[in-house]
Order: C-alpha cells, then sequence, then structure tokens
C-alpha cells in the first residue's frame, strides 16, 4: 500500500534528476542516500516534501522506504512513474531508462517544482562527488540525528522527530507534523 503522501512520479523525476547529474547511473546506495537527503533539505527549508515518502532508520542509515522498495521492485510501478524513468537494478547500479528523454531537467522533468530542483541541485553540489560509503558513514555520524539503529530492522522516523533534529521548536515541529498529516488524510479522501 502507498503512503497517502507519497507521489511515485515526482519521486522518479527526482531520482531522474540525480541520475542525470551523474551522467546516467548511481550505486543504488548513493541514490537513496542523496534522495534522502534531498527530501531532508526540503523539510528543513519548506516544511514540505518532494517525495512524500516514509522516512525510515535502517541499518545503513535513514531512507526513503518506498523508494527503496521501488528500487528493489518490492512495489508495483504507477504508469509514469518508477518504471518510466529508471531501468531495474543491476550489479548494486540503477540508471536513467531513457537518457534521452531529458534534455534539461527544467523542462523534461515537469512534476518537479523550482524549489525542487534548487534542492536536488544543492544536494548534487555538495554530495554528488562523494564515494557511496563515505556518504553512508557521514550519514551515521550525526549529520542526520534523527537516524536511530533500527539493530537489523526498520524504525520509523517520525515526521515531528525530524522537524525537531532540523531546528525547529517543539510548537512548530507538531504544526508543521500536524499540517502533514492533515494533507495526508485529504489524501485519503481523494485517492
Amino acid at each position: 500500500m502507498k503512503a497517502p503522501l507519497f507521489d511515485e512520479v515526482r519521486t522518479a523525476q527526482a531520482a531522474a534528476y540525480l541520475l542525470f547529474r551523474a551522467g546516467g547511473k548511481l550505486p543504488v546506495i548513493k541514490l537513496v542516500k542523496l534522495l534522502y537527503l534531498a527530501e531532508r533539505l526540503s523539510l528543513k527549508k519548506y516544511g514540505e516534501p518532494i517525495t512524500g515518502d516514509r522516512l525510515v532508520s535502517m541499518p545503513h542509515g535513514p531512507v526513503l522506504s518506498m523508494t527503496y522498495d521501488l528500487i528493489n521492485g518490492a512495489l508495483l510501478s504507477e504508469e509514469g512513474g518508477w518504471e518510466s524513468w529508471i531501468s531495474d537494478r543491476a550489479s548494486h547500479v540503477v540508471a536513467l531508462r531513457d537518457p534521452s528523454k531529458i534534455r534539461t531537467p527544467e523542462t523534461d522533468l515537469r512534476r518537479l517544482s523550482e524549489s525542487d530542483l534548487e534542492v536536488l541541485e544543492e544536494v548534487w553540489t555538495e554530495f554528488g562527488h562523494w564515494d557511496r560509503w563515505d556518504l553512508v558513514t557521514h550519514m551515521h555520524s550525526g549529520a542526520c540525528p534523527e537516524w536511530e539503529d533500527p539493530e537489523g530492522s526498520s524504525r520509523p522516523i517520525p515526521y515531528e522527530v525530524l522537524f525537531r533534529k532540523l531546528g525547529y521548536s517543539a510548537d512548530e515541529s507538531a504544526a508543521l507534523a500536524e499540517r502533514l498529516s492533515q494533507q495526508r488524510r485529504l489524501n485519503e479522501v481523494f485517492a
């Protein structure tokens, strides 16, 4: 079952953006980490997610749960979603399904807003050149204090906890988390 805030097409296009910037392919774990960092930065700057995915702590750090399931083939892709943009993973690498579909991200990744593109570019500029394992280490070393070792399993990261770790006050964190919860309920009603 998909999370009511989760936007698979937008998520696929965010992944396509990062793959485009990488020259067409990336190790799975690096793409997963970059997408999480972009979601986190969007929530920090704008109080809004890019993907709307569930945030979870996993043994190798925080991840976007449903995005991870799409990469691993554990979820069926919707029309225009993940499989339209991203090829099946092979040897721990994912790639653009058809690199010619993206002439420029601004014109061809239309589900992404200007602020989404800004956030993705900021994450790419800061972390795109990093080695995948250095990125994992970085995210475990306090850069993402919302991550807690799930001891071999996974553990949800509530939005309110993330907002607090991002520096919002308790009242602001509660209000932002409640707004996202209200949006989730509205999406369920109109789904």
